[in-house]
């Protein structure tokens, strides 16, 4: 009786694996979380002789929904210096307050604000200490240098970086960068064109921006126009596509 019952039982095992083998297996089911997320939109720096130039939308969004229309990128660091931060907002607001407490800790020190370029390569440093996790903004820092003259800086998320005449960051920076170069580097050009002057590039950047709009979907609903000359940061605002 206890051999019968032994042979029954590996007699279903027998069938149960049967039966599954010829069953297509099933891929494990991955359940993935990303502490990032990208918010688009599109910024710009360009510098001039005395006078640096920045521009960013307002929009912020992710995916197809649109969070506001309304979430600047751009901060104001010192009478001089601004920083404009594109990728995830959360992060970007947490480098900007970041920066902004060790300026202050260097005014405190040295009872002066600090230069640009003291602010590009402590901006270098901060990104850097956080490259194992890095905060996954690609920031574009402008304003004028010591000598007067306008400075513009381009960093990756890990603190690499370069000054530059011009650059751009963001969803809509493949669009932008082609226009700066044809523009304003006068790249592969067979006549000669007279350089923009601070107005013309405003009107250059306002133009840009509306191209953009109209082909990065994360990019829209007004601009920023920052200004910066020996006289301090002027702003202006313009509107763009708002769907």
């Amino acid at each position: 009786k206890k051999a019968a019952g032994i042979a029954q039982a590996f007699l279903a095992h027998t069938l149960h694996c049967d039966f599954f083998r010829d069953q297509p297996m099933q891929c494990p089911t991955e359940h993935a979380w990303s502490p990032y997320a990208d918010n688009g939109g599109t910024c710009m720096g360009i510098a001039g002789k005395d006078y640096a130039v920045v521009v960013a939308d307002t929009r912020m969004s992710q995916g197809y929904s649109i969070h506001t229309r309304n979430s600047s990128k751009v901060t104001q660091l010192t009478d001089k210096c601004i920083i404009s931060s594109c990728g995830m907002k959360s992060d970007a607001i947490t480098l900007h307050k970041m920066l902004k407490a060790r300026i202050v800790m260097y005014e405190h020190k040295h009872r002066r604000q600090p230069s640009v370029v003291a602010i590009a390569q402590m901006l270098s440093t901060v990104l850097y200490y956080k490259r194992f996790f890095p905060y996954y903004t690609f920031n574009v820092l402008s304003g004028i240098d010591d000598d007067g003259a306008g400075a513009v800086y381009h960093y990756d998320a890990i603190g690499s970086f370069e000054r530059v005449p011009y650059t751009t960051s963001g969803s809509g920076s493949s669009l932008v960068m082609s226009v700066l170069d044809c523009q304003i580097q006068k790249l592969n050009q067979t006549v000669a064109t007279p350089e923009l002057d601070k107005q013309g590039i405003i009107e250059l950047c306002k133009d840009v921006l509306s191209s953009v709009g109209e082909r990065d979907i994360y990019t829209g609903d007004f601009g920023e126009i920052f200004v910066i000359d020996a006289g301090g940061i002027t702003t202006a605002k313009f509107e763009l596509k708002l769907d």
